[in-house]
């Protein structure tokens, strides 16, 4: 691990623990002295477990099986993982989840620093991209048992392979990114961008891509394996459970994702929500907004990999009936911390947008924690 990015990465990693680790204390506390719903009190001491971490938690334990169709949702890498590191040491399933995915997020910022400097040669960006990333409103979930620590690690790790033309080592990682997340799929996007050539505005692809049968069949491998590693899963979940496309399917229930719908439709139903006092849901417009301006500067400033990235993932969140979870779906677009770090270049905005960022991360960290906001 690069000793220079690490020593950047440090600090911010650890605050943004901090941050979680205190909104859960205040949860707590509130908790304690308001008796809120039994749902509440539940939700809260269930804590860095709590949410999709307690799916991940109980697969790794028990498997698919013990836990029926909804669970399939959950895509396996990280509950692999996770019951293979408990095999090894003496640490409970709750401890290996959480040492998973803290350790890969304190990997993903180490990556995503390099790739910043690797892309512009700007200190200055890629220290911002990195507390970006951790202070982001949604970045708690960083610190619970979620899935996106891995995968924002993959899809970094992807990255800095076809930007180098490191095509096998890209598609690697790629295939495991779509083992990690039903979004890994979309490293396809890039991936295809990256293989003809098609960089766009920009800094151009760096080291030897390479045109020999070798380097073409790389090529060909980065641009199939997140789809293939998806495939595999679905594969086996058609297998052992007779139905190729369930894992998708049950994403497609009324209380999670929903079916596809107009963005447009469903943004004008949060607005009128927020209206009726459900900030839960009210919160994801003002947010959209912002991702779509960054992914503008990405599409204008950076080469056109990156943008499309964002915007196909951006795309598949909003895409649904509902925008749950549109915070954490623009978490895994990693490009959208690189382009907000390249617009906090300057000292004055970047003191004046971490108090804020750090502020919203401890809020929607709360709301989660008190079940009034859906990570």
């Amino acid at each position: 691990m690069n000793r220079s990015s690490l020593r950047v990465v440090v600090l911010p990693w650890l605050l943004a623990r901090v941050v979680v680790i205190g909104a859960l204390a205040l949860a707590r506390y509130l908790v304690s002295h308001l008796h809120p719903a039994p749902a509440v009190v539940t939700r809260v001491h269930e804590g860095l477990l709590g949410w999709d971490a307690g799916y991940y938690r109980d697969i790794a334990e028990r498997g698919y099986a013990a836990l029926g169709h909804s669970a399939l949702r959950f895509f396996p890498l990280l509950p692999l993982a996770t019951r293979g590191l408990h095999d090894v040491v003496r640490l409970s399933v709750d401890d290996c989840l959480l040492l998973i995915t803290n350790a890969s997020a304190l990997a993903a910022g180490v990556l995503l620093h390099r790739l910043a400097l690797a892309e512009t040669g700007d200190r200055d960006t890629a220290r911002n991209a990195v507390w970006i990333l951790y202070l982001a409103p949604s970045a708690f979930v960083l610190v619970m048992g979620y899935s996106e620590g891995p995968m924002i690690l993959l899809a970094l790790a992807t990255f800095l392979g076809l930007r180098s033309g490191r095509w096998w080592a890209a598609a690697a990682c790629g295939y495991l990114a779509g083992l990690t997340r039903p979004v890994g799929v979309l490293l396809a996007v890039p991936a295809l961008i990256e293989a003809v050539g098609l960089t766009g505005f920009g800094s151009a692809r760096r080291g030897s891509a390479g045109s020999g049968p070798v380097a073409l069949l790389g090529r060909a491998a980065a641009v199939l394996a997140p789809a293939a590693g998806c495939a595999t899963y679905l594969a086996w979940a058609a297998y052992r459970f007779g139905s190729f496309w369930a894992p998708v399917k049950v994403q497609e229930q009324g209380n999670l994702r929903g079916r596809f719908a107009d963005p447009l439709s469903t943004a004008l139903n949060d607005l009128r929500g927020l209206a009726h006092g459900h900030l839960g849901t009210g919160l994801h417009v003002p947010w959209l907004i912002v991702f779509l301006g960054l992914a503008v500067v990405l599409l204008a400033r950076w080469p056109l990999s990156y943008g499309a990235f964002a915007v196909v993932t951006l795309g598949l969140a909003v895409s649904s009936s509902n925008f749950d979870s549109l915070e954490r779906y623009a978490l895994s677009a990693f490009p959208l911390a690189l382009a907000a770090g390249g617009l906090l270049r300057q000292e004055s905005r970047l003191r004046l947008a971490l108090p804020l960022l750090g502020g919203a991360l401890v809020s929607y960290a709360l709301l989660a924690f008190m079940n009034a906001y859906v990570p």
